[in-house]
């Protein structure tokens, strides 16, 4: 069995809330857990009405009324109920702290700092929801957001959600159709917007887009503009428009928190929607709130001494998901601009100065901080940091043994998986468990996951689909506009009855943990064999002269053959030398099936806006079919690189 990179000390064990969390349920719930953390597992999953009452419990849940049943309907899933009877407001959960500690920190690309303590907040708070009120917005209205991450996003949700409004949002870096195709659907009745935001070293406008969005979608009553990139911004063009300053009602000092039931629509969150229009997929407040609190407090061990970091943009569901660390009264760090700025520093500063204590990212950036020669280990403290988070594609072999040795020893790295689909994880880090290389540490509590085959049945020592086998409380509440929930159902419920299937290729270790192989609709497939990705790109990034690649499946000869691109370092060109190093790389650390038939150099690889790789939009360019929707790419013009390659015709 291979040695873990890093092991949790005796004390930091004994001082962990998942350790107090133990001994609560054994006394609460006569659960007698004993032993590790999947022996907790098991019981949550086998009692999982006693372990979410319990985290309710122990993590302080504000409610009207808990209500009597923990869960209604538990035979069916989709369409079990939680905590049926429960009356609570999501943004009371987040403003039980009133005191003079900070809250948030909002950083800037362009050095700007500014900070707001928690009474702050509740007072700014306030007086945007009294302003809301009067403009006549109620529980169920929809509330937009075309921000940057910064403090007047988290306040605008803030204020929208003690009412009961929904809340949406995506960053400013959306083009007009990619806004129009989100927020075109649910149809908001007040949109906050900034006037722009600083990216990678420029000045953004965001107002002319702005005016576009608000003439094509009639419900917008009111457009609150925030200026961050000037003192005084000409919003005559703005239909409805008004300065986020004189919007507020200065004399209100006081909230009121509509109490609603536990699953009354609080988020509309959106898939990537590279295949089509984006499905808006609505999330209930009680069990967004429920399930974030048991990641962070138990998984992660935040607490109210925590400075908490997440690499995030408005549009991608890690903001959400930071933006509940309110509820534990930790101090958030949001950030607006490139991570790459300074060459990757400005992110690392950041740890020192701020004392961030939990850092989340990407793979993507740990990666390119190694491949850039840093090793933040010797150019920085860190000494603040206790643990790494790591999200939004698998992290590689290479970058879990870079953390170690370049960036911190002492640290529990925590890969994490779940997605927008469910504003959370079904997979992640654990404090109390060591950290084996490739590997994301444990299921999630309360998460019934397994690997199942095509037949659906469970697998062990083999590659197969992620499922989950029983409810849970952030299942979402559906899709928007998807009445009979036929959609919705359609796109988690149809490959095996009663049981989501999430779309992500994995495995289970030899430790308990798992290993994300990549998405299931971009496994590759010659000769009937069934390949994740991930197996092929981690062999790529081992190789110095290439910053990045995607790999896709094209048809050929009645077979599929494996074909990868590259994106070298400047000035290199792809020559047969290089070639062989990848070919033989490939073939001597996974299988002769993994390696490509075609290794084609390209000047870019096409992406997201919140950063993932499109390999089912490079997939279709290569087979001549189209791509549906464009305006979800950071980049929609490097697709044009992979159409009629003279490489895919031989």
């Amino acid at each position: 069995m291979t040695a873990p990179l890093w092991t949790p000390s005796a004390e930091r064990i004994a001082g962990a809330q998942i350790t107090r969390f133990v001994d609560h349920v054994n006394t609460h719930c006569d659960a007698g857990v004993t032993g590790d953390y999947f022996a907790l597992h098991q019981w949550a999953v086998n009692h999982s009405e006693d372990f979410w009452s319990a985290v309710w419990d122990f993590c302080g849940v504000q409610a009207t009324t808990k209500g009597e049943a923990v869960l209604e309907d538990a035979d069916r899933f989709p369409g079990a109920r939680w905590f049926p009877g429960a009356r609570l407001n999501f943004a009371e959960n987040l403003l039980r702290f009133r005191d003079q500690r900070p809250a948030l920190v909002s950083l800037l690309e362009n050095g700007e700092r500014r900070e707001i303590s928690y009474a702050q907040l509740y007072t700014r708070v306030a007086r945007l929801a009294a302003s809301l009120r009067s403009l006549g917005v109620v529980a169920g209205d929809r509330v937009a957001g075309f921000m940057p991450n910064i403090e007047e996003t988290v306040v605008a949700m803030l204020a929208a959600t003690s009412i009961g409004a929904v809340w949406s949002s995506c960053s400013p870096d959306f083009g007009l159709n990619g806004v129009m195709d989100r927020f075109g659907q649910i149809e908001p009745k007040v949109l906050f917007a900034a006037d722009g935001y600083y990216y990678n070293g420029k000045t953004c406008d965001s107002l002319e887009r702005l005016a576009g969005i608000v003439a094509q979608i009639d419900s917008i009553e009111k457009v609150v503009v925030v200026p961050l990139v000037s003192d005084g911004p000409d919003i005559s063009d703005i239909r409805n428009g008004v300065l986020f300053g004189d919007f507020l009602d200065e004399r209100a000092l006081e909230l009121e928190f509509e109490q609603l039931p536990f699953d009354h629509p609080l988020y509309i969150m959106y898939s990537s929607g590279t295949t089509g229009v984006p499905k808006c997929i609505v999330h209930g407040a009680g069990g967004s709130l429920l399930q974030h609190l048991k990641e962070q407090q138990l998984l992660v061990d935040l607490t109210r001494e925590d400075v908490f970091f997440y690499f995030t943009t408005c549009g991608w569901m890690m903001w959400n998901w930071l933006v509940s660390g309110l509820a534990t009264g930790a101090t958030l760090v949001l950030y607006d601009g490139s991570p790459f700025a300074d060459e990757g520093r400005l992110l690392l500063d950041a740890i020192d100065r701020e004392g961030i204590s939990v850092f989340g990212t990407s793979a993507k950036f740990i990666a390119a901080l190694e491949k850039a020669g840093h090793k933040p280990m010797q150019s920085h403290r860190l000494d603040s940091v206790k643990a790494i988070l790591s999200t939004g594609s698998p992290l590689s072999h290479e970058s879990f043994e870079y953390i170690y040795r370049d960036f911190k020893r002492d640290v529990c790295l925590s890969s994490i998986s779940g997605g927008t689909d469910i504003l959370s994880c079904f997979v992640g880090g654990c404090p109390v468990l060591p950290v084996y290389v490739g590997e994301i540490q444990a299921p999630g509590l309360g998460m019934a996951v397994d690997i199942w085959d095509e037949q659906g049945r469970p697998v062990r020592g083999e590659k197969g689909e992620l499922v989950c086998t029983a409810p849970f409380p952030s299942c979402p509440v559906g899709f928007w506009n998807d009445g009979d929930g036929s959609r919705f159902h359609g796109a988690y419920f149809d490959s095996y009855p009663g049981i989501w299937a999430h779309g992500d290729y994995g495995e289970i270790t030899e430790h308990g943990g798992f290993i994300i192989h990549g998405r299931s609709d971009a496994v590759l497939n010659p000769g009937g064999v069934r390949i994740g990705t991930a197996e092929i790109y981690r062999q790529v990034e081992r190789i110095e002269e290439v910053v990045e690649s995607i790999v896709i499946g094209q048809q050929w000869a009645d077979d599929v053959r494996v074909v990868l691109f590259v994106l070298l370092r400047e000035g290199l060109t792809l020559d047969d030398e290089l070639c062989a190093r990848i070919r033989r790389s490939i073939k001597e650390n996974t299988t002769p099936r993994h390696v490509p038939a075609r290794i084609i150099q390209v000047a870019d690889i096409p992406r997201t806006i919140s950063g993932k790789i499109v390999e089912l939009a490079v997939r279709n360019v290569v087979h001549g079919r189209p791509v549906k929707n464009t305006d979800a790419l950071a980049n929609p013009e490097a697709l044009e690189l992979y159409r009629d390659l003279p490489q895919l015709r031989e």
